[in-house]
């Protein structure tokens, strides 16, 4: 039987994975900080072929532990902001060189490092940079290692279509963040997750880089009012300057769950869609679904 290990199993794109690979037949392992809340998050997936590490990436000795004995490992870690000692460059660039190395020394097969459409190791944004620059550190330290780079992941609990539905019935006006030109091209988590299944069960895909996104191409103001019409809401939309949702994400970052970060205002502020130059999903043999086939199912019309 197969062993994987996947460092953020418990996160939004980690948990679908893990239930993906246990759904396949694999063992997993999970690895994450806060090993307490796990089995709860985790309640889907088979728990005899699951088990639960405690394992923060900047811990040597926690990492090797983890990736031990392992035939491959899946490096989901994600945040999306700084506090408490936890920095973009601790998690994204020295964690993932920290996963790549003790996998490469100790003899596993298989590396995959979920990133995302835009990282550049030159970006001014801290958060885009240390997404490039992780990619650059793990290539060197685990030079078979395949990167996955997904577009804005949508699905039940996300943090685009489950965050609006949340804060519609709330706010009289919504905030429309650079106008809502941004373009995004969303991809369903679950299509991601099967594309990393995929990845793994395919030795021709290391070394290699995708970029997963979805089938169309949609502007931040579009998605908005195709949510809104799914809740048979009506809300004016404010056109928000970047300057000003920068303020406004980094006091949200005060809150336990912040509505919004400054990450996700520096994706806004570029376009957000898949190059073409890489391979995606279509050599994966994957059609992916769209956000009318599968946001309704989450989303619906607001009880009255």
């Amino acid at each position: 039987m197969t062993t994987i290990s996947v460092f953020g199993g418990t996160g939004f794109f980690g948990r679908r994975l893990v239930q993906r690979l246990v759904a396949e037949g694999a063992r997993v392992r999970v690895a994450v900080r806060h090993s307490e809340r796990a089995r709860s998050i985790l309640d889907a997936a088979d728990l005899d072929r699951v088990t639960i590490l405690r394992a923060d990436v900047r811990d040597q000795a926690a990492v090797a532990a983890a990736v031990a004995g392992a035939d491959a490992v899946v490096n989901a870690v994600s945040a999306y902001v700084e506090k408490g000692g936890v920095t973009f460059e601790a998690i994204h660039e020295k964690g993932a060189e920290m996963i790549a190395r003790e996998a490469a020394a100790a003899g596993v097969g298989r590396l995959v490092l979920l990133s995302g459409i835009g990282a550049d190791p030159e970006s001014r944004s801290p958060y885009i940079r240390a997404r490039g620059r992780g990619e650059l550190v793990v290539q060197q330290a685990f030079p078979g290692a395949t990167i996955v780079r997904p577009g804005a992941m949508f699905g039940p609990g996300d943090a685009l279509f489950g965050t609006l539905a949340a804060l519609v019935p709330l706010l009289p006006v919504l905030p429309l963040i650079g106008g809502g030109r941004s373009r995004l091209q969303p991809v369903y988590v679950d299509d991601v997750a099967d594309a990393v299944t995929r990845v793994l069960a395919d030795s021709g895909t290391a070394g290699r880089t995708y970029e997963l996104a979805g089938p169309q191409i949609y502007t931040l103001l579009e998605l908005i009012r195709f949510a809104l019409r799914l809740m048979g809401r009506r809300r004016p939309l404010l056109p928000i300057p970047f300057a000003v949702a920068e303020i406004q994400a980094r006091l949200f970052e005060f809150l336990p769950s912040p509505p919004l970060t400054t990450s996700q205002v520096d994706l806004l502020k570029a376009d957000n869609v898949a190059s073409g130059a890489l391979p995606g999903f279509r050599d994966l043999d994957i059609q992916p679904r769209t956000v009318e086939e599968v946001v309704p199912t989450y989303v619906g019309v607001a009880r009255k």
